[in-house]
């Protein structure tokens, strides 16, 4: 069996995108950006911590001279496959947006095959809410968020509404909805 390639990476978490964060509307600004073609996915070869975090100095440079992207979905399926290693991860990516001077400008939203908010079970179901094929990191552009966020009702009540939705459907529904995003190796 070969390995993935990175169009079978990307097209698995595109249909997670589809599927699950649009489908499910955990995001109910995913969908515009989807169908502009506003979404950058870019696979990563980073084999450990130290490359991934020069990749995502180089994602947040290329975002922050493009504007024709929206936000991009750094996946890297090769390195922090464990959750709470992840989860450190995410503090030295924010460390990295300081150190660039786009602290405020830009976000880093997570998402993981294993994530788990605190106080949850890994098996509860509102967990699926940031549930994703691969490990990724999402770039966000703060500005953009805000104007979403302002132009939007009841933004406060939009994660009370996705633990309810995740919850409805069942973690066994969502576990077969998230595997039947996953493509196979040739």
């Amino acid at each position: 069996m070969s390995p993935l390639t990175d169009q079978q990476i990307i097209d698995s978490t595109r249909s997670w995108v589809e599927n699950v964060v649009v489908a499910f509307n955990l995001c109910p600004f995913a969908k515009r950006e989807l169908v502009k073609d506003r979404v950058r996915f870019v696979v990563s070869k980073a084999n450990n911590e130290a490359v991934l975090l020069d990749e995502l100095a180089r994602e947040l440079a290329l975002l922050n001279s493009n504007e024709s992207i929206e936000t991009t979905l750094l996946i890297h399926p090769q390195v922090l496959q464990d959750f709470f290693q992840y989860n450190d991860f995410l503090e030295v990516a924010d460390a990295l947006l300081v150190e660039m001077d786009l602290e405020g400008i830009y976000q880093v939203a997570s998402f993981h095959p294993d994530y788990q908010f605190g106080g949850t079970e890994p098996s509860d179901a509102e967990n699926y809410t940031n549930r994703s094929p691969y490990p990724m990191l999402h770039l966000l552009r703060e500005d953009s968020l805000t104007l979403a966020i302002d132009n939007y009702p009841d933004v406060d009540l939009i994660p009370e509404r996705n633990i309810q939705c995740m919850n409805e459907q069942g973690a066994d529904k969502l576990r077969a909805i998230l595997a039947g995003c996953l493509q196979k190796p040739c």
